[in-house]
């Protein structure tokens, strides 16, 4: 019997190419998408993830088709730059809601089924929330947020058999670039916003495809023990390991220098 899947944010990006190689690897993968979207890969049904009940009922539907749920992949997220003053209450909410509220209430909602198959729920995370960039405060706050809850849970369900596992990508080429909303101008910060903002899009063009990701996604898969988290790319594992091993005010400010300076 093929193993099921469920992705939040199929219709593009690293969920996209999740979903179609899983899809390739004999899993039936129904995607979650908030617009319709047709894939003759898998199959995505539309939902807001921050609308709990719209989730809940594509969780039903596909559990009343398939019998079973193996894998969760929580992907679906937004980003928001520029400085914190100029955040909007607005913006700050949504990308909180979206990347990790709505991540929150889907894991719950999950973990009854994982249950019953010993299944994994996977959290993609971000290199982000581990190392923190300036002017993306918020984003930076979020996947941390993922990562501690993530790890947080696997507590609370590693004896029933669910594996919970974060995955952290760096740098990914994808349409989440063009997609990030810039809130307010450069104010006081005489061209750094600007900068470091262009800085984060020439990193994130010749970044890793988003089918790198999605092969880690599927490593994490097929392992009997995956681990707690993965950094995806050789030079990311690079950069998350001197940061635990280096000083924080030392780390804070070559990321200041890369991402905060003229």
């Amino acid at each position: 019997m093929a193993k099921v899947a469920i992705i939040t944010g199929a219709s593009s990006g690293i969920g996209l190419s999740t979903a179609r190689r899983l899809s390739a690897r004999g899993y039936r993968v129904y995607g979650i998408a908030r617009r319709p979207f047709h894939d003759d890969a898998f199959e995505c049904l539309q939902a807001d993830v921050n609308d709990p009940e719209t989730v809940k009922s594509v969780f039903e539907t596909v559990f009343a088709r398939e019998g079973r749920i193996d894998a969760v992949i929580n992907n679906a997220g937004m980003g928001i730059a520029g400085a914190v003053e100029c955040a909007s209450d607005e913006m700050i909410r949504r990308i909180f809601d979206t990347n990790l509220v709505s991540l929150v209430q889907i894991s719950s909602l999950a973990v009854p089924y994982l249950r019953k198959t010993r299944g994994n729920l996977v959290n993609i995370g971000s290199v982000a929330g581990v190392l923190p960039i300036p002017f993306q405060a918020c984003y930076s706050a979020t996947k941390a947020g993922v990562l501690n809850f993530s790890l947080a849970l696997d507590g609370e369900v590693r004896s029933f058999g669910v594996k919970v596992t974060t995955v952290l990508p760096g740098d990914t080429k994808t349409g989440f670039t063009a997609a990030r909303v810039v809130e307010g101008g450069e104010a006081d910060y005489g061209g750094r916003i600007g900068k470091s903002i262009r800085r984060m899009e020439k990193d994130e063009q010749n970044g890793k495809s988003p089918l790198t990701v999605a092969k880690t996604v599927e490593k994490v898969l097929r392992k009997k023990h995956p681990p707690l988290k993965v950094t995806v790319g050789g030079q990311y594992k690079l950069f998350v390991g001197l940061g635990k091993l280096l000083p924080t005010r030392f780390v804070n400010f070559v990321l200041r220098k890369m991402y905060a300076e003229k």
